[in-house]
This record gives C-alpha cells, sequence and structure tokens, in this order.
C-alpha cells in the first residue's frame, strides 16, 4: 500500500473508531439516565427489592474517611418523610438526656445541651411496610444488620432549638448490656430548613462552615430532605473514635425534622 492510501486508511480507521467511542459514551449516558429513573427501566420495575433500596436514586458522597463520613443523596422518598412526621407528630415530648451513672432518660429536667421535642417509634410501629423498608435500606447501606438497631427516633427542631455537639458512643456501662456499643448512626433529614439546623463535626478538617449562622470550625452539612448522613462512632480498629463529636446546629428560620437509628455492635434487646 502507498504511503498516502496508507494516510488515508488511518484516517478513516480513526474516524471510525472515534464514531464507535462516541456511541458508546452515549449509550452509557442513557443507561445512566435510566438507572437515575427506575420507573422508566422494567428491570427495576420487576425488582421489589431493587426499588425498596431505591438502586439508582441514592447517590452516595463521601465527605471523610476519617471518622468515616457518607452522605447519602435521595436516600428516603418524600412520601416516606412525610409518613414519619405523620405518625411522629401527635406523640411529640420534650427530649431527655441520658444519667450516665444510670444509663437511664432523665424525665423532668431541662436540657441545655438538647432543646428539640422527639419521641420513639415502638417495635409495633416496625411491623408497618414502611417502616420495614425503611430499617431494611439502612441495613444494606451500612452493612449492619436489622437487629443490631435501635428503635427509631423522630425529632423536631424549632426557631432557636439545637443539639450541642456531643458523641453517640456511650461512657457507661448500663447501655452497653443491650447490643454493645454504639459503631454507627444514620441520620435521615425529614425536612427542608429555611435557614440553620446544619450538621456539624467540630472536628472534621482544617476549615470552617456555617452553623446557624455562624462560622465554626469542622465540616457541616445543610439539611436536604430525604437525604441521611451515615457516619461510624468507631474506628477501623474497633476502638470509639472521639473525632466523632457531632452536633444540630441552632435552627434559625422554619422547622427540622430527623429521623436518626442508631446501630450496635450486636443484636438490640
Amino acid at each position: 500500500m502507498k504511503p498516502k492510501g496508507r494516510t488515508k486508511f488511518f484516517s478513516v480507521l480513526l474516524g471510525i473508531l472515534f464514531v464507535a467511542m462516541g456511541l458508546a459514551a452515549f449509550s452509557q449516558l442513557l443507561f445512566l439516565g435510566r438507572i437515575d429513573d427506575p420507573g422508566s427501566d422494567s428491570r427495576w420495575k420487576d425488582d421489589k427489592e431493587a426499588r425498596l433500596l431505591r438502586i439508582g436514586l441514592v447517590k452516595p458522597e463521601v465527605l471523610n474517611w476519617s471518622p468515616r463520613i457518607i452522605l447519602l443523596h435521595k436516600f428516603l422518598s418524600a412520601e416516606e418523610c412525610d409518613y414519619l412526621i405523620a405518625i411522629a407528630g401527635p406523640r411529640l415530648a420534650k427530649s431527655t438526656v441520658v444519667d450516665t451513672s444510670t444509663g437511664k432518660a432523665r424525665h423532668g429536667i431541662e436540657s441545655k445541651v438538647r432543646t428539640s421535642t422527639g419521641m420513639f417509634l415502638s417495635n409495633y410501629d416496625r411491623r408497618y411496610p414502611m417502616i420495614q423498608a425503611i430499617e431494611r435500606r439502612i441495613a444494606v447501606y451500612s452493612m449492619i444488620p436489622v437487629e443490631n438497631g435501635e428503635l427509631l427516633q423522630v425529632l423536631r427542631y424549632e426557631p432557636n432549638q439545637y443539639y450541642k455537639p456531643h458523641h453517640d458512643y456511650f461512657s457507661d456501662q448500663f447501655n452497653l448490656k443491650r447490643g454493645g456499643q454504639r459503631v454507627a448512626t444514620v441520620l435521615m433529614y425529614l425536612s427542608d430548613v429555611e435557614e440553620g439546623g446544619e450538621t456539624i463535626f467540630p472536628s472534621v478538617g482544617d476549615g470552617e462552615c456555617e452553623c446557624g449562622g455562624e462560622l465554626r470550625k469542622g465540616l457541616c452539612v445543610k439539611p436536604r430532605k430525604g437525604d441521611a448522613i451515615l457516619f461510624w462512632s468507631a474506628a477501623l480498629d474497633g476502638n470509639v473514635d472521639s473525632n466523632s463529636l457531632h452536633g444540630g446546629c441552632s435552627v434559625l428560620r422554619g422547622e427540622k425534622w430527623s429521623a436518626t437509628k442508631w446501630l450496635r455492635q450486636s443484636r438490640f434487646s
């Protein structure tokens, strides 16, 4: 083949390759688009487990590796958020603190640490299909069995209410008897917040973030309805991680609704 002919041949071949690569990339985008909307793909439509787990809708974003903090975008549907608010609303009571000498809630004591109202779902509530679906999803994304989870807690923060930085792991021996130490937490946002209400991790990073209208050191996460934060109170060596310190910044405008699931080392009883 003459040099001129070879040049033309390779030019045509490269053109074909570029076209093929473009078509492949376009096909991938179409496929990813279908995954983002499971209802448009019959494979997801007929897969109950995939729909229950919101495969393709939940978008994990790693915010930090030590401690491990993962933001799960669109973890809950709008219907699930509204459902939890509806069943919790009539049963809200002033949030309590735990007496570390007994491991029990201290009722009737005004707390300067947490100023929200809240409630715990009961074992009876866990029979409802929507609650079971949420707990199943938590177990899959955290890789911790459903039976290791405590009862789901729903909280409401109104303007000027907050939860000061604290650890979710226990420092007393009483609570360890019911499934061991808390190793991870899933914090789900059930509503948007007009202003404030961020979740702050004061010991994470060297930067500053806005927390209840103030700049503070640490990492802040803005509440968005349906999103969830999965973070670990235990380090990879199994010991508690003091850098998992976190808090709820003051709500400035609107209301903040959230649901929390604490996960233990073993079966919670």
